[in-house]
């Protein structure tokens, strides 16, 4: 786990941002779970997170936000920019279960057309393979 507080290890409930990485059920899928409020002041954590599992070869990056609280225009930045880096490696980042305050906000600004979505992470891991 990295947390968004002070970039520490950690599982405090008292954290505004957590990010935690585990392997898919696949190899080359990595599973990025985000809990709290993706701001400013909390974006490093999963911007480094993303950048390793592009630079690792992850084919997919499944972001689960079904904790995710809030997320400012810093935090979809890192979301676009990752979505860029793996597109250059022909890989692609996948955001899962949205909260409707998060969904908002992508549909506002338009970058919910640019990323695949699922209802829940198990409907995003449940999607074939494509080479």
């Amino acid at each position: 786990m990295v947390s968004g507080q002070d970039g520490r290890p950690g599982g405090s409930s008292d954290r505004r941002f957590t990010v935690e990485v585990r392997p898919g059920p696949e190899a080359g899928i990595v599973v990025v779970e985000v809990t709290g409020e993706l701001d400013h002041d909390t974006a490093e954590p999963l911007r480094s997170v993303l950048g390793n599992a592009v630079a690792g070869g992850a084919r997919r990056i499944v972001v689960d936000c079904a904790e995710l609280r809030f997320c400012d225009s810093t935090g979809l930045n890192v979301l676009l920019r990752a979505r860029l880096a793996a597109q250059g490696g022909e890989a692609r980042v996948e955001l899962a279960a949205l909260r409707p305050q998060v969904a908002r906000m992508l549909a506002v600004t338009g970058a919910a057309a640019v990323f695949p979505r699922y209802a829940s992470l198990g409907e995003a891991l449940a999607v074939p393979r494509q080479e």
